[in-house]
């Protein structure tokens, strides 16, 4: 069905490796140096960071739309770029369909009939010092798409910026009124009128960045991040996130059935505001009554990140840096940058997810239903999933629990990344959950490869690999490589390695390597770890000399000893 909309509506854009990392995120930092200061803290703790994000209001307070910094607070915009890239990240800013009127870019797209006027008619002004007027751009128009991209390009995009936040795109051209009323400030559109079109805006708005980037920068992979979409927004290079939502419990909960959903309705790239982006005044004020439950709340959170298509952590005060928000709690920082760097040991198969998603129409966050269609109880469960093929995860959404119940499909068994230990699928278990864990099981009969300890996406592409064999059925996996930021891709230079495994004759089977790309490691040092039912053995991410080898691109077998 997935494969058959996407046929329809366009395959799903292949993202830069960079944004499969973490991503740190504040509403908002306030200047320069808030935002530098960020990185190099993360680079100082050695804690993997991809991706840094300067939200809302860099501009001078009356010239939103201007795309101009306000120079008292960034002093030196592309010397900020220049920096976080040295440092081995990447930036992200926002950018919004809003124009105040005032501004000089506004002033050419309204001299070409392109702004809406319902807004200005009707004297709606925003909410920002004394409220100003503003209106949005019609993106109906492919003019009017092109201007805006090129007035972006002359202010942000040749600065060097990586990503593309936008805001507020359903449109929200006047927050709290009905739709019915904000389909009055929005048309009449270029092609037509606004109440049919009106939930379609933000596809055209990101198609028409997509498509600008990919002219300016054809050997570079857009990515933009919408507040939201509309059927085929997946072929705009854009990921979704769940908009403003609340630091609560029953929220973190509802994330897990929305990214699901999400899922299910053909949008696989998808995240969340970590811990929540509304924060009530018991948080806000460090309430020490409180204070154990705000860091409860972000830790678990935090654990489903880890396991959400995009992690990215982002919301109001308090700051949602690890090493600010654990402060003086060293189990939980330990926690946080525990399952960041777990994250990115697990690149190998999550890039590979990406990959199979772009050009295989997967998906990686799957209700139960997609992996487990005969199994009656698994289609009515929305608080757990696979998040690709191998990994089952059960995120816990209730303060104080110190365990979960968890289905484990019927058709296969389950391996307890925890300790070891194999279940038998088709029943309920109570599984372990202290705060600073988050159950997680492995289906038996898959392959997880897994790479080593780095602290950015790009770092040791020739590094060892860690082959995960989760035995008791036969196995099948294809690892993905390509260079990760360029569309040498789509003609074809990218890497697979088939890893097959065998359960009756107990081998590994490692394939000859088919496709190459510009950079790619000719050699890779592969270790290899069996988990078996019976056994118990934990999740190990180390290399494992009793099973290793180098591999050249040849088939190789490795065979278990013992069973």
């Amino acid at each position: 069905v997935i494969a058959n909309y996407r046929a329809l509506t366009g395959k799903a854009s292949m993202l830069p490796k960079w944004a499969w990392g973490f991503w740190q995120s504040r509403q908002r930092y306030s200047t320069q140096e808030e935002l530098l200061g960020v990185v190099r803290e993360y680079r100082k703790r050695q804690i993997p960071l991809d991706n840094i994000v300067q939200d809302w209001f860099y501009w001078p307070e009356d010239q939103w739309g201007s795309h101009d910094f306000d120079k008292a607070r960034y002093p030196d915009p592309k010397g900020m770029v220049d920096e976080v890239h040295a440092l081995n990240a990447r930036v992200m800013i926002s950018v919004w369909p809003k124009f105040y009127p005032n501004t000089e870019h506004a002033k050419e797209l309204d001299a070409k009939g392109w702004l809406y006027r319902g807004n200005l008619e009707l004297g709606n002004k925003d909410w920002v010092g004394p409220g100003y007027l503003n209106t949005d751009y019609d993106a109906y128009s492919p003019g009017a798409r092109d201007l805006y991209f090129k007035q972006m390009k002359r202010k942000l995009v040749d600065l060097g910026f990586d990503a593309w936040w936008m805001d507020a795109t359903e449109p929200d051209i006047h927050s709290n009124l009905s739709i019915e009323e904000r389909i009055k400030t929005m048309g009449p559109t270029a092609i037509g009128p606004a109440a049919p079109l009106f939930n379609s805006y933000p596809l055209v708005h990101a198609q028409g960045l997509a498509e600008n980037l990919r002219k300016a920068q054809p050997d570079q992979r857009p990515f933009i991040l919408t507040r939201s979409g509309f059927g085929g927004i997946q072929r705009a290079s854009a990921a979704l996130w769940s908009g403003d939502v609340a630091a609560r419990w029953d929220d973190l909960r509802d994330q897990i059935s929305a990214g699901v959903n999400l899922g299910l309705a053909g949008m696989p790239y998808w995240t969340h505001d970590i811990g929540g982006f509304a924060v009530e005044d018991r948080y806000t004020n460090a309430d020490p009554a409180h204070l154990a439950e705000w860091r409860e709340l972000n830790l678990r959170w935090f654990q489903f990140g880890t396991f959400s298509p995009l992690f990215r952590s982002h919301g109001e005060t308090p700051k949602r840096e690890i090493y600010e928000i654990a402060a003086q709690d060293k189990a939980m920082y330990d926690a946080m940058v525990g399952y960041t760097r777990l994250r990115y040991r697990l690149l190998p198969y999550i890039y590979t997810l990406g990959a199979q998603t772009a050009h295989n129409d997967s998906t990686i966050m799957r209700g139960l239903v997609m992996d487990f269609p005969q199994d009656a109880k698994a289609r009515k469960i929305d608080d757990q999933y696979m998040f690709g093929p191998a990994l089952l995860v059960a995120p816990v959404t209730q303060f104080g629990a110190r365990s979960r119940q968890v289905y484990l499909p019927a058709g296969s068994g389950w391996f307890d990344l925890a300790d070891g230990r194999y279940y038998a699928g088709g029943a309920t278990i109570t599984a372990a959950a202290p705060r600073e864990r988050m159950p997680l099981f492995a289906r038996a009969g898959s392959i997880v490869p897994s790479g080593p300890q780095i602290e950015w996406t790009g770092e040791q592409s020739d590094g060892p690999l860690v082959v995960h064999v989760f035995t008791g059925a036969d196995a099948a996996f294809e690892l993905y490589e390509d260079d990760g930021v360029s569309n040498g891709h789509a003609s074809g230079q990218s890497a697979r390695v088939p890893l097959r495994w065998d359960e009756k004759a107990g081998t590994l089977s490692i394939g000859a390597r088919q496709g190459s790309f510009p950079g790619m490691a000719q050699k890779r040092a592969i270790s290899v770890r069996f988990y078996r039912p019976g056994s118990a053995t934990p999740l190990n991410l180390d290399e494992n000399g009793e099973y290793r080898l180098t591999y050249t691109g040849q088939p190789a077998t490795v065979t278990l000893k013992s069973r």
